[in-house]
């Protein structure tokens, strides 16, 4: 048979394909038919041409074919009995794109940030073929080839993706696919620096956090301590305290992984706490006077010292000075030092420490001793050295004064002369010395000052006893006067038998030693002729050295 058709059908329109043979069999059994049509939405009729104009037999295919149809085989054959003769015709159906999908690659798995993606427009089919493509994220426009490569993708890619495929007769349109970015980040309600007390919330997301597909975990850590986990994505301070401040982060987890978002800086700021304020007079002269206050705040205090209500010294502009102030300042801290302090500088003295959320002040009183005791050249001295106690007053250089002594709270002398000298000082002479200026109008004392001597190692006091009750225990103790502390050391002939530091562990075991400070005793258990003998007791310490012996018999 032969067909006769135009060479495309169009989709949704109407067309016939004709299947005819030159002949015609009326009493015959030939048959002649299409097969692979669709009886639904076909139509077959048949003619039979017979007469002196000329012989023919046909049957036509009248259908509406749809995309599918494309590439379709249809048979026109006839046949008689078991002999069959046909004609294949393949059908070209113009179509719009169809079946039109997105492929995400990949496709299993979290895509993180830094990672590449591609997404692929796939056209089930097309007649005439795809002449274009085009990308829309979020229903904006993005590319128009058919395939989106993202290379390293960001948090800002989330989002919903389709493509559309055209061709002359139209446009085929995906259904949208979500790349989803997992990629953990947190953020601060109502900021990442809040006053103490506010409300504040920290949120950690990731994007599409309330539409994804499985139930997410959230492990929270503060200054990179563990701190809470669970299902909830916020972190919620009803009343933020400053001790909420630090570095926070969250880890978000699902069945294929998790990421941790980089952490936050949570700033509290709150108003001045009541400020340390600290009164400071120097012993040894007595002539400088320390004001150091210190606070507690955020943002950092402007600090204020200010004595009976005028103001010494601020953290800020400088007030102006005189010779005898010195001001040093630091974050959150402020030194005042008064030198050649005296009555004049007894009085209150008060902080006041003020931020941008209040303030906060604190008071304390110092009482400045107008007698003041030096001694020179040092407080600290080797014995021999000449040294001299002066004791410096306040009152009228023209009224006549009377000096009073004091070692150690006891009554030395008492002179008309403000001084109190030691020729040639010894460790006998060390202690804690003070003065009074008595005057018309009345007497002053001074701070005790403390007067220390070096001195050597005096003649050692060593001792040796045998003890017969419940075992014989010979005792050798040996004890000595020096400043500063001395080593001692006691030997039998050349060995050593204990020390105060520096030395071995006894290796005897039937010896115990104890020390403690100048002193040194030593336990021998179970004494034997062979413990008797000579045992020498050395002193040292940095003014130098003594010795003692001690005949030890059993």
């Amino acid at each position: 048979p032969s067909v006769t058709s135009s060479e495309e059908q169009t989709e949704g329109q109407r067309s016939t394909l004709e299947c005819s043979t030159p002949y015609v069999c009326p009493w015959s059994e030939i048959v002649l038919h299409w097969e692979g049509y669709d009886p639904h939405v076909s139509k077959v009729s048949s003619h039979v041409q017979l007469d002196t104009s000329g012989v023919s037999h046909q049957v036509n295919l009248t259908s509406s074919f749809s995309w599918k149809d494309h590439s379709k085989k249809l048979l026109c054959e006839v046949s008689h009995g078991s002999k069959k003769a046909s004609t294949e015709v393949v059908l070209r159906v113009r179509h719009p794109p169809k079946d039109t999908q997105v492929s995400l690659s990949p496709s299993s798995g979290n895509i993180g940030v830094g990672d590449a993606v591609t997404l692929s427009c796939e056209v089930g089919s097309s007649h005439p073929p795809v002449a274009g493509y085009r990308w829309y994220k979020d229903g904006v426009a993005v590319g128009t080839e058919r395939v989106l490569t993202l290379r390293s993708v960001r948090r800002e890619d989330h989002g919903w993706y389709h493509c559309e495929a055209q061709n002359a007769l139209g446009t085929g349109v995906s259904h949208p696919v979500t790349l989803r970015v997992f990629s953990a980040e947190i953020s601060a309600s109502p900021a990442t620096e809040v006053l103490e007390g506010t409300a504040t919330t920290l949120s950690c997301d990731v994007p599409g956090r309330e539409g994804h597909p499985e139930e997410l975990t959230y492990t929270w850590y503060k200054n990179g301590a563990w701190l809470k986990e669970g299902p909830a994505h916020t972190l919620l301070f009803p009343a933020v305290a400053a001790g909420d401040a630090g570095y926070y982060s969250c880890q978000v987890a699902n069945s294929q992984g998790n990421d941790t978002a980089q952490a936050i800086s949570l700033s509290v700021t709150y108003p001045p706490r009541i400020p340390t304020l600290t009164l400071f007079q120097e012993t040894q002269g007595g002539r400088l006077v320390i004001v150091r206050c210190t606070v507690d705040s955020h943002p950092p205090a402007t600090l204020a010292i200010d004595h009976d209500s005028t103001v010494l010294a601020t953290s800020g502009p400088q007030v102006a000075l005189n010779q005898r102030l010195g001001v040093t300042a630091s974050r959150n801290s402020l030194r005042l030092e008064i030198r050649d302090a005296g009555p004049r500088d007894s009085g209150k003295y008060g902080c006041t420490a003020s931020n941008v959320h209040g303030n906060a002040s604190a008071t304390k009183v110092l009482v400045t001793r107008a007698t003041q005791l030096l001694i020179q050249p040092s407080a600290e001295v080797p014995e021999g050295t000449k040294v001299t106690l002066t004791c410096v007053g306040t009152g009228d250089t023209e009224e006549e004064l009377l000096y009073t002594w004091y070692r150690n709270s006891r009554r030395l002398q008492e002179s008309s002369f403000p001084t109190l000298e030691f020729p040639s000082v010894c460790g006998d002479d060390a202690g804690a010395f003070q003065c009074q200026v008595q005057s018309r109008n009345g007497s002053d004392m001074s701070e005790a000052v403390p007067l220390r001597v070096l001195y050597p190692p005096r003649q050692p006091v060593l001792s040796s006893f045998l003890q017969s009750r419940g075992g014989r225990l010979g005792i050798i103790q040996c004890s000595v006067e020096s400043d500063p502390e001395s080593n001692l050391t006691l030997r039998r002939g050349d060995d050593v038998i204990g020390c105060t530091w520096g030395c071995p562990q006894a290796t005897n075991p039937r010896v115990q030693v104890t020390r403690s400070y100048n002193s040194l005793k030593v336990e021998i258990r179970d004494v034997v002729v062979e413990d008797e003998g000579i045992y020498l007791c050395q002193a040292g310490n940095t003014q130098g050295s003594a010795s003692a012996t001690v005949d030890f018999q059993a």
